[in-house]
């Protein structure tokens, strides 16, 4: 009995916690930043199912990405945060 009421004390924290991030956190900012990409071009026609994977291969070799960091850190850091609160 005391297992299960620890266990949705926790599953209620980490509902809290996204809700936060959702909401009150960059995060929805950032991953829009990150995948900003996908709003045009050839990452829009991949992301609405009107290129294939040769239309995509074509365009791999035709276009060096440009180098940007993930902020993978900058993510962890902020869930950290969060959690924490």
């Amino acid at each position: 009995f005391l297992a299960h009421i620890g266990g949705m004390d926790a599953f209620a924290r980490g509902l809290e916690v996204a809700n936060a991030l959702l909401t009150a956190s960059p995060l929805e900012t950032w991953r829009k930043e990150r995948y900003a990409s996908f709003d045009s071009g050839a990452g829009a026609a991949f992301a609405n199912g009107s290129s294939t994977l040769a239309d995509l291969a074509k365009h791999a070799a035709g276009n060096a990405p440009t180098q940007i960091s993930g902020r993978q850190e900058a993510y962890e850091n902020l869930i950290n945060q969060y959690l924490t609160r």
